[in-house]
Formats: structure tokens, sequence, C-alpha cells
């Protein structure tokens, strides 16, 4: 995933018929498992989301895969065959020209030998992930387990390891759900690059590697015409490989039966994606006496207006309040690891999991791993600080819903399109304060230490929003009680000298 390129694009989980347990073929050919829904939009809109996801609001996920090796970011396998890109030119100086040596030559490099899949999800969950997301298959065409349905998978090739079962016995076993991503829909436009040649210097037109027929199940078979202008979407792709897209991962879905399965784009190829999503569903349904506790992640709003599925802001967030929830995903770097990358500070991901969660989301943050597997010292570095908040503060994140308003401050008024808008904010002051709820527990984050006296004005017994009766103030971490007044202009609370924790710190108010 990038910053700059494409389109990117329910409420409470409720008891759904019992589902059958045999399989039925669709119009289309397609085998999908009998239950409550059909791969229709209008059978779709009934699915609301379970929740286990409503209440979780912090996952992790783990991009990681064939293209972390060179630890040169992310779109790596693409990019490598564009002439003059900085991934491009290092490709050529480590492992020689693309003609010669192509994606194909890097996936051996991919050793995982440091790979601790138990550690890491001790890591984790000590850190207050509530479901870990594991890479199923990026648009590099190489599958993160044992595949049926292509020989170039993790378990034949790289590191020879079922990364995608590891990941999951690793994750259920601490109770945590457990999810994959797909991104393998527009791989067969997005690895086009590969069928190209040199415009100049000694190797111009020459082809490079992805034109061996030897190796087409890698790159893909594509028409002369290719590699044509990219664009986001299922132009010029044909039904065999939306066919194909179809098998590989239903079979990813049949056997290791992810709480979770993201896309990432929109609802890929209408019936094909429509059919994959609703035998996502009837296959949990079966596991779980008729009740659908999965969600399916499209970065298309209009996939989820109405039941279907839970939109995903790429590297953004929602202007408001959402009334389904929603999901933010990003991650503290590149999306695939890379060197002297600069990552987000500690602090910047904890305003945006509290500002998330006051708008009725939840952050789904990446962790890149270098080839090794093996986090290095400044993630090591982040996670701790996250875990550290999370001890004092999680009472505020875990099961709450948004109250009246998401907030108050100068950073209320940030705008965007939900998605990609996250390079645009500004880090949260002691000036801003965002809110949950947990039934009458109101719960006030204070985005910055406020000194002796926090003032809450949005709470005043005069202000436009009517928070009732207060009957108590407590702050998260502080063992003491609190000196405080209700008063028009706002709530006003006498701060202790130590703060409990740094980053934003959270006044637990009882409401009447």
């Amino acid at each position: 995933m990038e910053i700059t390129r494409r389109n990117a694009i329910g409420v409470l989980a409720s008891a759904i018929p019992a589902a059958r347990t045999a399989s039925a073929q669709t119009p289309s050919g397609l085998a999908i498992q009998k239950g409550p829904f059909e791969g229709t939009r209008e059978s779709l809109k009934a699915y609301r989301v379970p929740d286990w996801f409503r209440d979780a609001k912090f996952g992790i996920w783990a991009h990681w895969g064939p293209q972390s090796a060179p630890e040169q970011g992310d779109w790596y396998a693409r990019n490598m065959y564009i002439e003059g890109n900085s991934q491009y030119k290092w490709h050529q100086q480590n492992f020689g020209h693309q003609s010669k040596a192509g994606f194909k030559d890097v996936i051996p490099t991919f050793k995982g030998e440091k790979f601790d899949p138990e550690h890491l999800m001790d890591l984790y969950k000590k850190a207050g992930a509530k479901y870990f997301v594991s890479m199923g298959v990026h648009h590099d065409n190489f599958d993160l387990w044992n595949s049926k349905h292509t020989r170039w998978n993790s378990v034949n090739m790289g590191p020879k390891k079922d990364i995608v079962g590891l990941f999951r016995q690793a994750a259920l076993k601490r109770g945590l759900k457990f999810g994959v991503s797909e991104h393998l829909w527009i791989s067969y436009k997005w690895f086009g690059t590969s069928h190209d040649s040199d415009k100049a210097g000694e190797f111009a037109g020459v082809p490079y590697d992805g034109n061996d027929p030897k190796n087409v199940d890698l790159y893909h078979d594509l028409p002369k015409d290719y590699p044509a202008k990219f664009s986001w979407d299922a132009e010029g792709v044909p039904d065999s490989w939306k066919h194909h897209w179809f098998d590989r991962i239903k079979d990813l879905v049949d056997n290791y039966h992810p709480d979770l399965l993201y896309t990432d784009g929109a609802l890929p190829f209408e019936e094909y994606g429509l059919n994959l999503v609703a035998h996502l569903y009837n296959e949990n349904a079966k596991r779980h006496g008729g009740k659908v506790e999965a969600v399916y992640n499209s970065k298309r709003k209009e996939d989820c207006v109405e039941g279907t599925c839970v939109l995903d802001f790429e590297r953004g967030l929602a202007d408001a309040i959402q009334p389904n929830p929603w999901q933010t995903d990003t991650c503290v770097g590149n999306w695939h690891y890379k060197r002297d990358v600069k990552y987000k500070s500690p602090k910047t991901v904890i305003d945006l999991l509290v500002d998330i969660v006051s708008r009725n989301g939840n952050l789904l943050l990446n962790f890149p791993l270098p080839g090794s597997g093996e986090p290095d010292a400044q993630e090591f570095a982040i996670l701790s600080e996250i875990t550290a908040w999370m001890a004092v503060n999680s009472e505020g994140i875990y099961g709450t819903r948004p109250w009246k308003i998401f907030g108050e401050g100068p950073a209320t008024g940030q705008k965007g399109t939900g998605r990609f808008n996250e390079n645009g904010r500004k880090d949260l002051s002691d000036r801003d304060v965002r809110y949950a709820v947990k039934g009458k527990t109101l719960y006030a984050f204070l985005m910055g230490w406020p000194g002796k006296e926090a003032v809450v004005s949005g709470l005043g017994s005069g202000g436009t929003v009517d928070a009732g009766q207060i009957r108590n103030v407590e702050l998260l971490g502080h063992d003491g009680k609190l000196k405080w007044t209700h008063e028009e202009s706002g709530l006003k609370v006498e701060m202790p000298e130590a703060k409990p924790s740094n980053y934003a710190v959270a006044l637990k108010i009882s409401l009447s």
C-alpha cells in the first residue's frame, strides 16, 4: 500500500437462521457454503457487525512477506521493474538486471530466520491488541499459507513455514481474534511492470523476467498489449483470473477460518466478491450456531452503506461519529519494512487510537516486520509505550461507544475525506478532549497534560451538550480523590502533581 496511490475506496451482531452444512452452486458456478446469505448485495444487507469487533477497538497487523526481504519499502515487486525507480536501482545493485534476476530471485532470500509468532503475540496482547491480522497474500501473488492453488507459497518456498497458520495458532492461544488480509485481486494488473523492458541503456528492449513462460504462474499470463496503464479497478481483468482469485481466497477462508477478512480496495469483481463474502459469513455461522461473528473489510463506502461489511479508511479517519463501526488501517512506518524510515511517535499512535474510538472506529496498526521476522528496536520501543499507556487507560477504550459528541478543542475541525488524510493531522494538545462512554460512565480523554487544573468546557452546565448531573470524577491511574466542580463554564478538576501516564490521560466521570 502507498499513501499516494489508488482510489481507496452494521451495528449489534444478531442471531440469524442456522447455516446449513452443504455447499451450493451459484449461477456463476462458484461453490459457496450454504447458509443465511447469498452472494447478492440485497442478501448481504442483513449482515450486522459482531459485538467483539465493536468492543475490541485495537488490532495489530503484520505486513510481512517476500517483499520484506530487501527491506526497501512497499510495492517492491512492482517498483523494481520501473526504470529509474530507487527500488529498481537497488535491485540491480544487489541482484543484477531485471531481465536475468527478477522478483522470483528475491523470494529465496525471504528466510524469516528470527520469526517467533508466539513471542510476537505475547507482545501484541500485552500492548492491548484484541485482534491480530496476518498478511495472507499481497499484490506480489505469493501466498503465505499452505496454498493448494499455487506453488508460490511460503510452505513451498522462502521460509518454508505456514505463516498464516502459525500466526493463527499463536493468536487464538492467547484469546485474540484472528484476521487475514488479501491484496491478491489487483495482482493481475499490478504485476504488469514485470513484462516491460528498459527504454534506454545497455539492456534497452530486453524483456524483464516476467516474460519468461516458465514463471507465468507468478507474473501472470498477460496479453501482449500489457503492461497497460495501471488503474485501481477491474478493467481488463479476465474472468479466468477472477475465478482463480475466488478459489485462492476461498481456500484461505476454508482452512484458516478468519474472524476478519480484509481486502485491499473495494469488494472485488462484483459477483465473485459478493459470493466470497457470503461464503465467509456462512462458513462462520456454521461454526457459531448460526450467528455470524466474522467481519469483512472493504475500502469502498458504497459497499458498506447498509450491512455487508465494515468500511476501512486507509491511513485516515472519519470526520465525525459514524452510525456503524468502521476501521482505520495505518502503519507505524512504511507498509513493507523499510530501513531508516521515520516512524510515527507513540503520541501520534495514541492520539489516533483515542480520536478513532471517539468516532465509533477501530484502529488496525501495522508493525512491518523485517525479512528476519523480528521487529527492530524502534518498533519494540513504540510497542512498549503503547503497552504502558494501555495498562492505565484501556478501561476507557475497550467496550465503549461514542458519546453525544466525539470531542472538543482546536483539532475537532480537522477535515478530510476519510482516507489518506493522516499526514495533514497535527498532534492533539492539552486543549483537545475526546469522549467515549460505557453505560453511565463517561471517559473524557485530555489529549495532553493540562497542568494544575483541567477545564472541560464541553461539560459545562450551560453548554450546548447536556451531560446531566455529574456524581463523581476520577483520573485513571490515580488512586487519590480529586477536587472538582461542575460549573456553567465547564467541569473543572484539580489535577495531581504526577501524571499517571504519558500522552492522553482519562477522566472517569460518573453520570446520574
